[in-house]
């Protein structure tokens, strides 16, 4: 996988991870700012996910999005 697209459109992906992850708040989507780690940071604080689960939940909506 290829994060890189992710954190150079990082203001075009904002609005859908916004619509996978609505407890997301726009604070922390600048604090993400495309960083893969903090994603999983703040999804497995926000909605209580296991690590192992927080990844998979990012890879697949990784690989639902059309580039």
């Amino acid at each position: 996988m290829d994060w890189n697209r992710v954190e150079g459109n990082w203001k075009q992906m904002k609005g859908k991870v916004k619509e996978q992850w609505g407890k997301l708040t726009d604070d922390d989507l600048d604090v993400i700012n495309g960083k893969r780690d903090q994603l999983e940071g703040k999804i497995q604080e926000r909605y209580g996910y296991e690590k192992d689960r927080t990844r998979k939940d990012i890879d697949d909506w990784y690989n639902r999005q059309t580039w």
